[in-house]
């Protein structure tokens, strides 16, 4: 090119773009087409050999949900630890899936199709599905399963429940490679102690566990090579297994069960299954447990006594009655059998006995919601001394009717 009758010379630089062939690869002489992923898109490298990571995130349900927040957030961070971020679910339908669109995450229904190549690692939080080595082999550095209990204690898919329903005094959370065939035996890299308040109740307890698992994730992905290299395997004493919730586990045994045991119980399933007996041949379910109570009778006799006089045939009438009622809710001792109720109106409360004490409740569900005082005057106070709360039968499931053969007791007013 001449400017002013000078030339002002460029070196030219012939750009050779290659041939584009079947499928998105990439074509030279004397070369093997070259696939690129995803063919639609700029090239992924291969494995990282520390952080930031390409995640793939498993999970369903609101603990999840809370641990997908903070790697959504750790993404958008300069110099954290995620470098992309997808999700795999069961289903459409659960906590983890609405997250994920609002957040325009990707979204992978299960099976899985192909990612090979496409992620470091992966995440799992409450998936409840076993994964196949086939897959676990995809990730360079394997499979992370978030668990909330101190492994090897509580494997499997309910480890909050049993840690409440057990009265465990220290619970925690753990990080661990998972391995194919069976929950929760893979080797932990991470964990961090929890002491469990005396009334806690499952869901929250779960929240707590769900705030600590986060960060230890995050400190478990910031140093994973180390991690791994430090990671060790699990005891093989003190496994205990966790399975799920069963609606068999709402029944209340009188005669077994003691009031810790039935505040335990309330505290760990009963804001997902009310607690149940029956009555008079119908499924009662116990709500608003109000805890245990001191029940005392000594002054009705007292009462009794200051009564008025009666004819003789009325006398010899009530006597044959109390005799009646005395059997029914008492023993030997004199002490009120398990399943008598006694309708407490200072509180409004029906106080129940158990093995060891009395436990108490605000309410009832038969065929609608009903408070102690509605449930006592309704129904107790009506039938005069018939049956009252009955223990299932042992072998009964969630969904099998009373036995009409057990110990029946009285209502005590």
């Amino acid at each position: 090119m001449r400017s002013g009758g000078r030339v002002v010379g460029a070196t030219l630089a012939v750009l050779r773009l290659p041939r584009l062939s079947g499928g998105g690869s990439v074509a030279s002489a004397g070369r093997k087409p070259e696939t690129l992923w995803p063919p639609w898109g700029p090239r992924r490298r291969l494995c990282s050999s520390g952080p930031p990571w390409r995640i793939l995130f498993f999970g369903s349900d609101h603990f999840a949900v809370k641990t997908l927040k903070v790697l959504v957030t750790e993404r958008s961070r300069a110099g954290g630890a995620v470098s992309s971020l997808e999700v795999a679910t069961l289903s459409t339908d659960v906590p983890v899936v609405d997250f994920a669109r609002r957040e325009c995450l990707t979204l992978h229904r299960w099976p899985l199709g192909d990612v090979d190549g496409r992620f470091d690692v992966g995440v799992v939080v409450s998936f409840g599905c076993l994964l196949h080595q086939s897959l676990i082999k995809k990730f360079p550095y394997g499979i992370l399963n978030v668990h909330p209990s101190l492994l090897p204690r509580w494997r499997g898919a309910a480890p909050i429940f049993h840690t409440i329903l057990n009265g465990d005094a220290v619970t925690g959370v753990t990080i661990m490679q998972i391995r194919p065939h069976r929950f929760d035996v893979g080797p932990i890299l991470n964990q961090c102690l929890h002491a469990v308040p005396e009334t806690s109740t499952a869901d929250q307890l779960a929240d707590v566990l769900a705030a600590k698992a986060a960060p230890l994730l995050l400190d478990t992905l910031c140093n994973l090579p180390q991690k791994i290299a430090d990671k060790r395997e699990q005891s093989p004493t003190g496994a205990i297994f966790a399975p799920k919730i069963s609606a068999s586990m709402s029944w209340i045994v009188w005669e077994e069960q003691t009031c810790q045991q039935i505040d335990r119980l309330y505290r760990a399933i009963g804001s997902r299954r009310c607690l149940r007996t029956t009555w008079t041949d119908r499924t009662i379910k116990l709500v608003d447990f109000a805890g245990t109570c001191r029940i005392s009778f000594a002054g009705q006799s007292r009462r009794r006594r200051r009564r008025p006089p009666l004819c003789r045939c009325t006398s010899r009438l009530l006597a044959a009655s109390a005799f009646i009622l005395c059997v029914r809710v008492s023993d030997a001792s004199g002490e009120r059998t398990p399943g008598s109720v006694s309708f407490r109106k200072e509180s409004n409360t029906l106080a129940v006995r158990c093995k060891d004490g009395w436990v108490a409740f605000k309410a009832v569900i038969l065929k609608k919601r009903l408070t102690a005082a509605d449930f006592y005057n309704g129904y107790l106070h009506q039938t005069h001394g018939a049956t009252a709360f009955v223990s299932p039968p042992r072998a009964s499931t969630g969904e099998m009717p009373p036995c009409h053969a057990h110990k029946k007791t009285t209502c005590v007013s």
